[in-house]
């Protein structure tokens, strides 16, 4: 992959701003011409650096009230048990991250709920029913301050 120059970067800035902006807008914030924003793109995309573009739904308006962080320790860390555990958290639709890492504790977890009773119920699904969770621990979101998925990009803009 070819390293980013400063117009890349401006693109990127943009669009992780708002990636339905115009390509004359983005043209014109970065002095190149149309084409040459329409192909950076293209190849952005094509090339894994661009790796999705989604809509931002409210998560109240979808009826989840409660954030949870969760912190899941497993009794063995063996490969094969990792896999299984990851692939359940990611086919469930409540948890919106999941991070393997370093610490007390294996992974942690962004949880979305209803309510109490919803969590309860995603807490059996995913820790009570599995042999191999120790322990979790359950932090409740009382403000959500900053919540984001975008990259610092280095630029002077």
């Amino acid at each position: 992959m070819k390293s980013l120059d400063q117009s890349d970067r401006k693109i990127l800035h943009l669009l992780q701003k708002n990636s339905r902006e115009k390509l004359e807008s983005i043209a014109s914030e970065t002095g190149l011409s149309v084409a040459t924003v329409q192909r950076r793109i293209k190849h952005f995309r094509s090339a894994g650096i661009i790796e999705q573009e989604t809509a931002l739904i409210s998560q109240e308006a979808a009826g989840y009230n409660m954030t949870f962080l969760i912190f899941v320790e497993m009794e063995q860390e063996k490969s094969h048990q990792l896999d299984i555990f990851r692939k359940k958290v990611t086919a469930e639709p409540q948890v919106q991250q999941c991070y393997y890492i370093t610490g007390e504790a294996d992974f942690a977890l962004v949880v979305l709920g209803k309510d109490v009773e919803d969590f309860e119920r995603l807490t059996h699904r995913l820790f009570f029913e599995d042999n191999n969770v120790k322990r979790f621990r359950t932090s409740v979101v009382m403000n959500r301050t900053k919540t984001g998925m975008t990259v610092p990009l280095e630029c002077e803009f």
